[in-house]
């Protein structure tokens, strides 16, 4: 469950957004929390123990997908009596109670990490997040009772467990696990409708401009009809089917997930590439599906690109907006002011150029899930996708992209970009032959619940995907 905008910071570049005023004078900085993640690490394992399916599921989890189990939990609920241990632990530890509910939940605002919840019947319960609980029951071939009908916002089932320790899975679509709305009847029949509006939108306008304002139409009218949250949750799914659809390894790697009925349940983060002059534009559009604008991220002035990381709490989605940018732009709210073109085109710029913006022709960048970092890299090479270098490789925090997929490119955007002298001709003919670098999965570990991101090693790794460096390499 990703925590949400009342994250605490004492470091770092501002976010201000739509959800407020409160976000102006927000900074950002997020450090692993040992102690807290011990506590979970302690959970995860006290429910493996006991239950047997859970084991073999983990194990597969492992050996099958390249993730770990502690990745997928979404939450807890505990049997609180006789465990007066545990009470203390989460509060010196960084859980605190989420206000304006009944029930007794705890979250970690400064991290990520599962909610846990005081289950006051005796019994202890592990909540693992799916895409889709009956596509799961059918992998194991489970039969049990789903709580929720079809396209209801929550539904979860029990899989397996004891007296006193029990494995569930959930599906949620813009709630938190706490929540289980009662939703129009309505719904049922808007939600496909919509989805598929999300999933054949016009990403081709005659510009850009035009291409953000058909978006955002779709984006309020089904806010309208089925609310801010639940649209979110359709948008990011139309996207992802859009880059999968462009990406081999996000095929492979979601075909591995599906034989275990996972989905993409364990996305970290969506990166969308913007033009200067489409950035402001895309920073809009994201706030009406119920984004604010998070901390800022630099690269260096080596790199010459920035990016605005936005999240969106209730829905548990973070975006990563990547922009050439300067140091000195970071002083202004470049989301919301907008950036003037440049003649010389960044990384960022060109891909753009060449592909089209990520949210409209090209689609995203990549999209980062959490794995168990080495195992991922192992099982995809074995299925031909490679990994380029990795640009972190903390403790708390690993990442590499794969090697990237090499998409061919309009001639007419090759002729533009010649004409107005931005590629040269040597480039032209490489982009021509050969295409250019595309789209990537994102291989990551985070530890410690460890919420941030790291901005000293990836301009290094940023520069091998600039079309222009690989062909001069």
């Amino acid at each position: 469950m990703n925590a949400g905008a009342n994250a605490p910071g004492s470091q770092g570049s501002q976010g201000k957004g739509s959800q407020g005023d409160i976000m102006e004078d927000r900074e950002f900085t997020w450090d692993p929390q040992e102690a807290a993640g011990r506590l979970v690490q302690g959970l995860v394992e006290e429910f493996v123990a006991e239950i047997p399916f859970l084991e073999e599921f983990s194990n597969r989890l492992k050996t099958e997908t390249g993730t770990r189990l502690v990745d997928w939990v979404d939450h807890f609920d505990i049997n609180f009596e006789g465990r007066t241990q545990l009470q203390a632990d989460l509060s010196e530890t960084g859980f605190t109670r989420v206000e304006g509910i009944e029930k007794e939940i705890y979250s970690h605002q400064g991290a990520l990490f599962p909610a846990l919840a005081n289950s006051n019947d005796g019994v202890n319960r592990i909540g693992i997040k799916v895409e889709s609980v009956p596509e799961f029951l059918a992998a194991h071939q489970v039969a049990t009772v789903v709580s929720g009908g079809p396209l209801t916002a929550r539904r979860i089932a029990r899989i397996d467990g004891t007296e006193q320790h029990e494995f569930w899975v959930i599906e949620k679509h813009g709630v938190h696990c706490w929540e289980n709305p009662e939703l129009p009847a309505s719904h049922a029949n808007l939600i496909p409708v919509i989805y598929e509006s999300f999933l054949t939108r016009d990403r081709r306008c005659e510009t850009n401009r035009e291409g953000f304002q058909l978006a955002a139409a779709l984006i309020d009218d089904a806010v309208a009809r089925i609310g801010v949250d639940r649209t979110c949750d359709l948008f990011f799914a139309a996207e992802r089917h859009y880059w999968q659809i462009r990406n081999r390894a996000a095929r492979i790697q979601k075909s591995r997930q599906d034989v275990l009925g996972m989905g993409w349940a364990n996305h970290d983060h969506h990166t969308y590439r913007s033009s200067r002059e489409s950035f402001a534009d895309l920073v809009r559009v994201l706030e009406k599906l119920g984004f604010y604008c998070r901390e800022n991220f630099y690269a260096g002035a080596e790199a010459g690109w920035g990016a605005q990381v936005l999240e969106q709490p209730q829905c548990g989605l973070v975006v990563f907006a990547d922009v050439d940018l300067s140091e000195e732009e970071l002083s202004g709210d470049f989301a919301h002011d907008g950036l003037e073109p440049k003649e010389e085109l960044g990384t960022v710029g060109l891909w753009c150029a060449l592909h089209g913006e990520a949210f409209l022709e090209a689609g995203l960048h990549h999209l980062e899930c959490q794995f168990d970092y080495a195992m991922a890299r192992e099982l995809l090479a074995t299925d031909g996708v490679s990994s380029m270098d990795p640009f972190t490789d903390f403790t708390f925090l690993k990442q590499c992209f794969t090697t990237p997929e090499i998409w061919q490119v309009n001639p007419a955007r090759i002729d533009q970009l010649l004409a107005s002298q931005q590629i040269t001709s040597a480039q032209a003919d490489e982009f021509r032959q050969n295409g250019a670098v595309g789209s990537h999965l994102e291989i990551l570990e985070r530890n410690d619940g460890y919420k941030g991101f790291n901005q000293t090693g990836v301009s290094k790794i940023i520069a091998k995907t600039d079309p222009r460096k690989l062909i001069e390499s």
